[in-house]
């Protein structure tokens, strides 16, 4: 009887397991549909993509000790000139470095601007630091001499951000005035200046001849800048290629390591993952109940890591955007680096933290600066790090053994 209870009763429970329209008897159609009604029915199917795949540890346990050269040496990133096995040698190293991030030491620390400290930008050979600011200047620092060379002021108002071209010649300065300024570096001025949004530049990115420029006019806009002389760089030159248009005014973005995707994130707390080859829509998400401070694509671009206002650290995946990682920290994160699984982040609080989104826990605290980080930069060997923060300090850092 148990048997052929489960039986009669067993079609009624997924959908499309009986068709109530085939039933002429009006009673026995009634008694159906009120069993459906009162039970409920499994869908055929509960999920249109595939489940997100667990955040993994992307580096194993190493005992092997690290070198401790000066990290003002190790500034310069590696050349892609090298083969396969020095690729091999190379992401083997940013484990080892990573796995050993809490043995991070201050170097040296040096206050050389007037307000909080905005954007870093290093050369390709490691001898010269830029370094941007709300005091509206572009600062220079040399290695060799421990101290600041150039000052340039572009205008009376901030500057958010700040990059290296591929050059290495010109770095390209993002400003509250709406404009975003390119200086030459061998001949110590102002190359050109391009006037394209209606309200404060926020950040700016770089990849493949391509700026692309985010503002709180709630616009990206993506421009074709032909690098090959950038003495004749005019504006007549700044191809406007896409404007990227958003719901607020978008505070940070980032560029997956192909540059086939580009994140940004609004002062709504919406993060919106973009293709950069149709300019399309892939995902957009509501993240954040506050401003988003900074985000970034992990080392495989699968995942988003952003920070916000409202003290969360968010992962969300790429390919179905959803939030599969939600940490709360006990203060906001100002800015960050990280590898896929561990963050490096610079709080309010001025402390760097040591995190591990595998365990949502801070590993460890490290003192900094006495007002908030407000911007971080790492070579591409992760060996070593600069900071800047609101007390007006670039402080130096490196991974001791």
């Amino acid at each position: 009887m148990l048997m052929r209870h489960i039986c009669v009763f067993h079609p009624l429970t997924y959908e499309g397991g009986i068709d109530c329209d085939s039933i002429k008897d009006p009673d026995q159609r009634i008694a159906m549909l009120t069993q459906i009604l009162e039970f409920g029915q499994t869908p055929k199917q509960l999920f249109t993509s595939p489940h997100p795949q667990r955040i993994t540890p992307r580096f194993h346990n190493m005992t092997r000790s690290l070198s401790s050269t000066s990290p003002l040496s190790e500034l310069s990133p590696a050349s892609h000139s090298e083969d396969s096995s020095f690729e091999d040698l190379t992401e083997e190293s940013r484990r080892l470095v990573w796995s050993n991030m809490g043995n991070l030491k201050q170097v040296c620390s040096h206050k050389i601007h007037k307000e909080s400290v905005t954007g870093v930008a290093v050369s390709r050979d490691g001898s010269a630091i830029f370094s941007t600011s709300q005091d509206s200047t572009l600062k220079m620092f040399s290695r060799e001499l421990k101290d600041f060379q150039r000052s340039v002021s572009f205008s009376n108002m901030a500057l958010s951000s700040c990059l290296m071209l591929a050059d290495g010649k010109t770095v390209v300065c993002s400003s509250w005035d709406n404009n975003v300024y390119f200086y030459s570096v061998p001949f110590g001025r102002r190359q050109d200046t391009l006037m394209g949004h209606d309200d404060a530049v926020s950040q700016v990115c770089w990849l493949d001849e391509r700026l692309y420029t985010a503002s709180w006019d709630s616009t990206v806009k993506v421009w074709q800048c032909p690098a090959d002389s950038p003495s004749t760089h005019k504006r007549s030159q700044f191809n406007l290629l896409a404007e990227l248009e958003h719901e607020a005014g978008v505070n940070t973005i980032a560029l997956s390591s192909a540059g086939t995707l580009l994140v940004s994130g609004c002062k709504d707390g919406t993060v919106s993952i973009w293709d950069t080859g149709s300019y399309t829509t892939l995902q957009q998400v509501h993240c954040h109940s506050g401003t988003i401070h900074h985000m970034a694509f992990s080392p495989d671009s699968r995942h988003v890591l952003s920070v916000g206002a409202d003290c969360c650290m968010k992962v969300t995946d790429v390919q179905t955007g959803m939030v599969i990682s939600s940490v709360r920290a006990e203060e906001e994160q100002r800015c960050f680096c990280w590898d896929g699984s561990s963050v490096l982040g610079g709080g309010q609080s001025g402390d760097l933290l040591l995190w591990d989104l595998i365990s949502n826990s801070i590993t460890k605290r490290i003192p900094a600066h006495s007002g908030a980080v407000t911007t971080m930069w790492m070579n591409e060997l992760c060996s070593s790090v600069i900071t800047g923060g609101e007390d007006r300090q670039t402080i130096f850092w490196k991974i001791c053994s």
